[in-house]
C-alpha cells in the first residue's frame, strides 16, 4: 500500500502536491539571489529521495532519516560548491553534470546496496501510509519555517544584504569588501539541503524510492523562482500555482473522453515557458544596462 493510497483520507492532496515544489523553489531562490541559476535542484531532490531510502533502512526512523539525508545532501552541495568556486567552472554545466552525477551515483549505491536498480521497497514502509496526515502537516511546518526564516536571513540580516549584493553585481561586492564566493557557496549548501527535503517528501508519499521520480520538479521549481519574482513569498505562491496544475492533471485523467496524460505536461510546459521568458528578460536587461 502506498502513501498516495492513503492521502485521500489522511491528507490534503493540494498540499501534497505542493510542498516538494515549495522546498525545491526556495532551494532555487537562494542560489538566484547569489547570482547562480540552481540547476542541480533537480539531482539533488533525486539524491534526498534515495539517501532517505537508504537511511529509513538502517534507522527505522521516518525523522532521523530525512535530517541525516538531508545533511548528506548539503555536504555534498557545499563540497560542490567548493569545487566550482575553486576550479571557475561555469556554474550551469556544473549544475547538468551534478544532474548526471546523481543519476549515476543513485543507481550505482542501489545495485551495489541493495542489488536492484528499480523500484526499492522496505518493510518498514507499510506503517507509512498510516501516518500520511501527520507527516504531511509536519513536513508542511517545516516549510513554513523555512519561509519564514528565509525572508528574516534575506531582507533583515546583513548576510542577506552581503548575499543579494554578491548577486547583483559580484565585483562591486568585492569592492565593498564582500566575499561573493562564501555566500555563493553558503547558497549552494542551504539550496542543496532543501532540495534533499523535497525528494525526501516524494519519497514518503510514495512509500518507495522510485527512480526518476522527482520527474522534472527541480526545473519547474527554476521558473517557480522567476514566477514569484525572486521573492521569498512569491516564490512560495508559485509553487502553489504549479501544484494546482498538477492536480488539475491528475483531476483529467477521470474525465471521460479527455486524454489520461492531456494536462500532466503543463507544469513542465509552464516551466519552460517561464524560463525562457526570464533568459530574455534578462537579456534585454543586460543590453540596455550596456548601451551608450
Amino acid at each position: 500500500m502506498a502513501f498516495s493510497h492513503a492521502r485521500s483520507h489522511a491528507g490534503i492532496p493540494m498540499l501534497d502536491s505542493a510542498l516538494p515544489l515549495l522546498f525545491a523553489s526556495l532551494g532555487a531562490l537562494w542560489t538566484e539571489l547569489a547570482g547562480s541559476l540552481g540547476i542541480f535542484i533537480e539531482g539533488f531532490m533525486s539524491l534526498g529521495s534515495f539517501f532517505t531510502y537508504c537511511l529509513m533502512v538502517k534507522t527505522d526512523s521516518i525523522v532521523a532519516s530525512c535530517l541525516l539525508s538531508a545533511l548528506v545532501c548539503a555536504a555534498l552541495g557545499f563540497l560542490s560548491a567548493v569545487f566550482v568556486q575553486a576550479s571557475a567552472v561555469n556554474p550551469f554545466i556544473a549544475g547538468l553534470a551534478l544532474n548526471l552525477a546523481a543519476d549515476g551515483l543513485t543507481n550505482t549505491l542501489s545495485q551495489i546496496w541493495f542489488g536492484a536498480k528499480g523500484v526499492l521497497r522496505n518493510g518498514f514502509f507499510f506503517e507509512i501510509p498510516a501516518r500520511a496526515g501527520s507527516l504531511q502537516m509536519s513536513f508542511a511546518a517545516s516549510a513554513a519555517i523555512c519561509f519564514v526564516l528565509s525572508a528574516f536571513l534575506v531582507h533583515r540580516t546583513r548576510f542577506g544584504l552581503r548575499l543579494r549584493a554578491s548577486g547583483l553585481s559580484a565585483p562591486a561586492a568585492e569592492e565593498r569588501g564582500v566575499n561573493p564566493a562564501r555566500h555563493q557557496i553558503a547558497a549552494w549548501t542551504l539550496a542543496a539541503m532543501l532540495a534533499g527535503i523535497g525528494g525526501s517528501y516524494l519519497m514518503l508519499r510514495v512509500g518507495a524510492y522510485t527512480p526518476g521520480g522527482v520527474s522534472g520538479r527541480g526545473w519547474i521549481a527554476l521558473a517557480a523562482v522567476y514566477l514569484g519574482f525572486r521573492s521569498v513569498w512569491g516564490v512560495g505562491a508559485a509553487a502553489f500555482a504549479f501544484a494546482l496544475v498538477e492536480r488539475a492533471g491528475v483531476i483529467a485523467q477521470s474525465v471521460r473522453g479527455l486524454p489520461p496524460t492531456a494536462l500532466l505536461g503543463v507544469p513542465s510546459a509552464l516551466a519552460l515557458v517561464f524560463y525562457a521568458a526570464s533568459c530574455a528578460v534578462r537579456e534585454k536587461r543586460r543590453r540596455r544596462g550596456n548601451a551608450p
